[in-house]
C-alpha cells in the first residue's frame, strides 16, 4: 500500500498532501487517520510524544472527545524533498461552551510510500467567542470554497 503523492514534493503535490492532511482531520475518525502515519510514526504534539499508530490513535480519541465541534484550516508554509511544513489554525469548544482558536506549525517528514514517519507540531490556545468564528461550516470536510488561512487574514 501507499499514500500519494510520493516525494520528492513539488508545490502541487504538497498543497494536495496537505490537503488531503486536512480533510482527514476534519472527519475526525482516529482510526482511519492514522492510518496517513507509518507503523512506527514519532509525533511531538505540545507535550505528547505518540510513537505508533496505536497511540495516535488513542491520542486523537483523546483530542476529538475534548475539541468539540472541531474544524481546522492548514496551509502550505514551505517544502523540500520529502519534508513539508504547514501553518494551521482550528476551532474548537470545550464541554462548558467556551470557544478558541488554536493556531500553530507542524513540520512533517515522509517515508518513500508516501505516509507520514514524523511529525512535530507547536500549538497555541486563544480564547475566542462564538461570534468570532470564522469556521463555520457543517462539520467535515472543509467546503471547496471556503476561504483558507490567508484570505481570512490568519
Amino acid at each position: 500500500m501507499s499514500r500519494p503523492p510520493f516525494p520528492p514534493f513539488s508545490r502541487e503535490t504538497a498543497i494536495a498532501k496537505i490537503r488531503a492532511a486536512e480533510d482527514g482531520w476534519n472527519g475526525r475518525d482516529p482510526a482511519k487517520v492514522a492510518q496517513a502515519y507509518t507503523p512506527d510514526s514519532r509525533w511531538r504534539n505540545r507535550s505528547e510524544f505518540p510513537v505508533g499508530r496505536a497511540e495516535i490513535e488513542a491520542f486523537l480519541t483523546r483530542k476529538w472527545a475534548k475539541e468539540l465541534e472541531y474544524r481546522l484550516i492548514k496551509e502550505l508554509w514551505a517544502f523540500t524533498e520529502n519534508r513539508i511544513a504547514v501553518r494551521f489554525a482550528y476551532e474548537w469548544h470545550d464541554t462548558d461552551g467556551n470557544w478558541f482558536r488554536s493556531y500553530g506549525n507542524e513540520n512533517w517528514e515522509f517515508d518513500a510510500e508516501g505516509y507520514m514517519a514524523v511529525r512535530h507540531a507547536s500549538i497555541n490556545d486563544v480564547p475566542i467567542s462564538e461570534e468570532e468564528r470564522k469556521f463555520r461550516w457543517p462539520q467535515g470536510r472543509r467546503p471547496d470554497d471556503h476561504p483558507g488561512l490567508s484570505d481570512l487574514g490568519l
